[in-house]
């Protein structure tokens, strides 16, 4: 299986633009998430629903629809005016498809491995002892739980499926690891050039955290997750093999939702 580490030749040098830019995509696709998860949480308690801060993970997949498509659109123009293309640091080939498939299955099982262990060792060093026990509160919450009547939250779901992966998987590895890191690691030494990112990647995640509680965990591990990441596409110089790690990551979080179409309605009851 090729390591497919080489760069396509380029027959001009990109533009690398300032640090204020590269960084501040990353930042506006924060800015988004939160804003996002905001308006989704002050019209869930408009419409009567025990909603907390940041929303349940259904809605929260959801809503990223806009903020994906916003952020597609955002980073294309960037890399334009950087004289490069999104598919250039994609590298999607028909012709390496299965490898890219197989690189992204090895890269899941890698970087799966020390994302548990960092959720582990903050919810140790967190709650000590209780840590397993504390399991059940800190990453679920009672009251996130949706009463939305059984449509409602059936299109919710296939929404999120049909959406959340496809666009999310990209989106996110264009933003943080393609544009923001690869124009970084132009300036900076290359472990700051993946740290950086990956913090901004972190902070990112904490709105889909299921609890207050669960902030802090949520920050380390996908932290970890990010400088995984990161370290990866410095190695290979394209982006598809991990954004296919990434898909399948998104898609093992959203699928679940599916079954709120199968459910008897007297589940929809509370």
């Amino acid at each position: 299986m090729s390591t497919d580490v080489a760069a396509p030749a380029e027959a001009t040098a990109p533009r690398t633009p300032a640090v204020t830019v590269l960084l501040g995509l990353p930042l506006l696709r924060v800015a988004l998430v939160a804003l996002a998860a905001v308006i989704t949480w002050l019209l869930l308690l408009a419409a009567g629903e025990r909603s907390t801060f940041p929303p349940s993970l259904l809605f929260g997949a959801a809503i990223m629809l806009p903020v994906n498509v916003v952020s597609l659109v955002l980073v294309r123009r960037a890399l334009h005016r950087e004289g490069l293309r999104a598919r250039d640091l994609i590298g999607f080939s028909w012709r390496r498809l299965g490898a890219d498939i197989a690189w992204g299955l090895l890269w899941l099982s890698a970087l799966s491995l020390p994302f548990a262990l960092a959720i582990m060792g903050m919810m140790f060093a967190l709650h000590g002892g209780a840590a397993f026990e504390r399991f059940d509160t800190v990453f679920y919450d009672e009251a996130a739980t949706p009463t939305l009547d059984r449509a409602l939250l059936a299109a919710l779901a296939i929404v999120s499926v049909v959406t959340f992966a496809p666009l999310n998987a990209p989106a996110e590895e264009l933003v943080y690891r393609g544009y923001s890191q690869g124009g970084l690691v132009r300036r900076w030494p290359a472990a700051v050039a993946v740290l950086v990112p990956a913090i901004v990647f972190a902070v990112q995640h904490v709105f889909y955290a299921a609890t207050p509680s669960a902030v802090p965990v949520y920050l380390v591990a996908y932290l970890v997750w990010g400088i995984g990441s990161g370290l990866i596409v410095l190695w290979q110089r394209r982006l598809m093999p991990i954004i296919v790690a990434h898909f399948l990551v998104n898609l093992m979080t959203s699928a679940p939702a599916l079954v709120l179409t199968f459910l008897p309605e007297e589940a929809f009851v509370r």
